[in-house]
């Protein structure tokens, strides 16, 4: 006899296979959605990722026996989706608020669904597969625009500037964007390394191809954000490499050491960006911030409301202007677009939601054997740097790995898993 239908779709949608296949579908929805909008236009995209959020509640529904939800889900996190959500009581614009908040949702569901069916390894095997192939297509695409066709593919966004040395977008939609997939993946890549979770050939043509797409964005910004991530990379692995007694007092000269570095490169900042060749770039970054800052200066403490992406009808986005009378696509700063848009009060919560996380992380990648525990560490690196220079971490992949880092840098840190009942 056979089993009834529903049986047979629970075991299917429950089942460790269609898990991965979807989180790699979530996660290539979150990292290449510029061309997927570009394909789909926005209510296909918006439909595809509603889609997913649905397959993934069906799919935990369906493996309860499996997922362990004590203690891996943040009341940070909780209290930072639940600013957005409240912001809506004194929105300057409560509709797009509404479907603003529920756009955030989306991804933050989506990192919750990773975080819970994937174990570390699992989930940097998956980023890693998925990253593979988004850098692939996209450098692939520019040798056709740039070398074969010498013509941009104007709709995907890409000008065809390889053959030229760059800069160039990818499938990512912006060189930054680029450029920050590409750290993303260096990082993901050395993890694979280290743990031998793939070949040697298919780690160094990741990495390689990484590289490459990192230097042809030619984003001026990424080489500070990639020297901070390559430093904490170094100092885990000097305290990875020392007695248990020994790595509190290593950790805290490191952080004294990491305040002082980044006073000292704020008072040498205009050499820096001299060095980077980042005048033009920080000229029209610093206007933008000047600008929010008059307008947010009546809301400062609860902001205009959650939007997320900006939306350019409205006020007050509609008002901002960089130094070249282009209007920007955010406030090109994660920490200013929440003052703005969430005021003080979700800055401070970002704040400690991303505190909480780095503790956390640190304390796990230097306390655990395997390099995978690594990997949540360094991302929260790579997020809190580029947030001075993008606001990629209030927005789709960004959003996904804060919550897939915070997650799983909570999972093996909470407080609450000391009120867990014990066996016995």
């Amino acid at each position: 006899m056979n089993p009834p239908r529903a049986t047979v779709i629970r075991a299917v949608i429950g089942s460790p296979r269609f898990s991965q296949a979807l989180t790699e579908a979530m996660l290539i929805s979150a990292v290449a959605g510029s061309v997927l909008r570009a394909l789909l236009g926005w209510p296909g995209y918006l439909a595809v990722v509603v889609g997913l959020v649905a397959l993934g509640l069906a799919s935990l529904t369906a493996q309860p026996e499996r997922i362990e939800w004590r203690g891996t889900l943040p009341i940070s996190l909780i209290g930072l989706f639940s600013v957005m959500a409240v912001s809506t009581l004194w929105s300057a614009y409560p509709g797009a608020t509404v479907q603003g908040v529920a756009y955030a949702l989306c991804f933050g569901v989506m990192g919750v669904y990773i975080a819970l069916v994937r174990d570390a390894i699992q989930l940097v095997r998956s980023v890693g597969n998925v990253l593979r192939g988004v850098l692939t297509v996209g450098i692939a695409l520019e040798i056709l625009s740039g070398a074969l066709l010498d013509a941009p593919i104007t709709f995907l966004g890409i000008a065809g500037n390889l053959a030229a040395g760059g800069p160039i977008q990818g499938i990512a939609g912006t060189r930054n964007a680029l450029a920050f997939v590409a750290a993303l993946a260096i990082i993901t890549f050395w993890i694979e390394y280290r743990t031998r979770s793939v070949s040697s050939g298919v780690a160094t043509y990741g990495l390689a191809l990484a590289c490459l797409s990192l230097l042809f964005a030619r984003s001026p910004v990424s080489w500070f954000v990639l020297a901070a991530v390559l430093i904490a990379g170094l100092i885990l692995v000097v305290v990875r490499r020392q007695p248990a007694r020994a790595r509190r007092r290593t950790l805290a000269a490191l952080l004294i050491t990491a305040v002082v570095g980044i006073a000292i490169g704020w008072a040498f900042r205009g050499r820096l960006v001299g060095i980077a060749d980042a005048a033009i770039d920080v000229q029209s970054r610093t206007s933008v911030w000047a600008q929010i800052q008059d307008l947010v200066e009546p809301r400062v403490l609860e902001g205009f409301g959650w939007v997320g992406p900006w939306r350019p009808e409205l006020f007050p986005f509609a008002a901002v202007r960089d130094a070249f009378g282009e209007r920007p696509p955010s406030a090109l700063n994660a920490y200013v677009d929440t003052v703005l848009q969430l005021g003080v009060i979700g800055a401070v919560v970002l704040g400690g939601v991303l505190a909480l996380a780095v503790v956390r992380a640190w304390l796990v990648a230097s306390q655990r054997k395997s390099t995978v525990y690594v990997w949540p560490a360094l991302v929260l690196v790579l997020l809190i740097t580029t947030s001075v220079t993008e606001s990629y971490l209030l927005f789709e992949l960004g959003l996904l790995l804060l919550v897939l880092s915070v997650m799983a840098a909570s999972r093996n840190r909470s407080w609450r898993q000391l009120l867990a009942p014990r066996d016995g």
